[in-house]
């Protein structure tokens, strides 16, 4: 039996509908029973709420060692997608927790349960750091413990290496660290949020650039490396290196060119550049108002850098390594407008 963790967020969700379609015996864990119903949404998007049933739901948390127990009996392999991501400095703790402490929590019963093999689901946040934006970012970058980090990118390398310490315990594992994913989905949620701020029109861009992919592929680079001889090694999986400014137009042609924009009230695609000093002056204004009014963090200090600095990266291990193929991200994102009419 297969055990999916996070099945109710964006990957996890996804690798569940495509593993229910191939696979007898599917378990995954539920920390609330509304969280299912994403899941199931998405299996009625893709028309395939009939696979649904073959799902085995159990009430667990990745946090919480005696629900745990429960959801490992008779389980041979592990997906590990759950796991918390914001860059809200606020919430350092929980992604200490969630992200290091709740994947400590999973190696050691894979190890005590002995599991076939795990797969992580890492990011490329827990990737090294480049002297220059010309030099694309890999598995070999070294992590510099001694360079500025966010909260979230500290928690998926501590994440990382509770997995590859379990592996020096005899567990096989492989581990996957995807770019920004996009996928059908809840649009208030994660990487989704994009979609809905250019919905209600976004003014301004940046120039920054990070890396991209489409849902599908990550599940299937998963399950391809699941399957496969390969242990102990992990995957840069990005299908492309864009600018902020390109993925916010290619999602406002989107909206444009099927209709959306006159049905949900989308403005054009952003013509405002925000300088750095600009976003310098908005996370300080945003760290002002949550110490002494309590708002939510909107643009922390690491955020209004991120966005203008430029990371490109190279995937051609998972390429050589299972003869890869990444779909482009204007043929994800017109694939997500395609779905969610």
């Amino acid at each position: 039996m297969i055990l999916v963790t996070g099945g109710t967020g964006l990957v996890g969700a996804h690798l569940l509908l495509h593993l229910v379609e191939n696979e007898d015996s599917i378990r995954a864990i539920y920390r609330h029973p509304n969280s299912i119903e994403k899941t199931k949404s998405l299996f009625k998007l893709y028309q395939k709420e009939h696979l649904f049933p073959k799902i085995d739901w159990v009430a667990a948390d990745i946090t919480d060692i005696p629900s745990l127990e429960v959801a490992f009996q008779n389980i041979d392999y592990v997906y590990h997608c759950a796991g918390l991501i914001s860059f809200d400095p606020d919430d350092e703790e929980k992604l200490r927790k969630i992200n290091i402490e709740g994947t400590a929590n999973i190696v050691n019963f894979c190890l005590a349960y002995q599991i076939k093999k795990l797969c992580q689901v890492s990011s490329i946040a827990a990737f090294g750091n480049v002297a220059s934006s010309e030099i694309p970012i890999d598995e070999e970058t070294e992590w510099n413990p001694e360079a500025y980090h966010s909260d979230y990118a500290i928690s998926k390398y501590g994440a990382e290496m509770e997995v590859w310490r379990a592996q020096q315990e005899g567990l096989q594992i492989v581990m996957v660290n995807p770019g920004v994913i996009l996928g059908a989905t809840i649009w208030d949620e994660g990487s989704g949020e994009i979609f809905t701020k250019v919905k209600n029109g976004l003014n301004f861009y940046t120039l920054g650039e990070t890396g991209y992919v489409g849902v599908k592929d990550v599940v299937s680079a998963m399950i391809q490396l699941m399957k496969s001889t390969i242990v102990g090694e992990r995957f840069c999986l990005v299908s492309e290196s864009m600018s902020y400014q390109k993925i916010i137009n290619t999602i406002a042609q989107n909206l444009n060119t099927r209709g959306g924009a006159e049905r949900s009230g989308a403005k054009p695609k952003p013509t405002f550049y925000a300088k750095p000093w600009m976003t310098a002056i908005l996370w300080r204004i945003d760290w002002f108002m949550n110490t002494f009014f309590r708002t939510k963090r909107k643009l922390s200090k690491h955020a209004a850098t991120t966005i203008h600095t430029v990371d490109k990266y190279d995937s051609h291990k998972i390429k050589n390594a299972l003869n890869f193929e990444f779909q482009s991200i204007d043929k994800v994102i017109e694939e997500i407008f395609s779905l969610q009419k």
